[in-house]
């Protein structure tokens, strides 16, 4: 059983920039065995991919996707060896308002979905406010 737990998130200006971090747990893992996804949720809406990261490949390269709002403001990333996935953003605009939550799940393919119903392990999430 894989655990996560999402921190960094808090009340921040327009503009400002916020520094996600999900680490992971559990008996016995290796992360790389894993693809996360960053997901979020506003009151009312449904919960929406904002990134997502693969597996790495066997030439070390990683599969990347971002939510069309957020390309070349958010920049997700992981460390496998610290078991931790991050999620840097940027140039935050009020409707980033969310709970951010990251989600794992063990596969052996080398992409990634912004598919909530594709992750199997979901942290408890942390609130990103973005407000002047």
């Amino acid at each position: 059983q894989l655990q996560l737990v999402e921190s960094g998130g808090g009340l921040v200006q327009p503009g400002g920039s916020l520094r996600l971090s999900c680490v992971a747990s559990g008996f016995t893992f290796d992360l790389d065995d894993y693809v996360i996804g960053w997901f979020r949720q506003a009151p009312g809406k449904e919960r929406e991919g904002v990134s997502c990261i693969s597996r790495r490949s066997v030439s070390s390269s990683v599969s990347i996707n971002y939510l069309d709002s957020v390309k070349g403001r958010f920049t997700i990333s992981r460390d496998n060896a610290k078991h931790t996935v991050y999620l840097q953003m940027n140039s935050l605009k009020p409707e980033d308002t969310a709970v951010y939550y990251c989600a794992a799940r063990r596969v052996t393919y080398y992409s990634c979905s912004g598919r909530p119903a594709e992750y199997d392990y979901w942290g408890q999430g942390t609130q990103v406010t973005v407000s002047s």
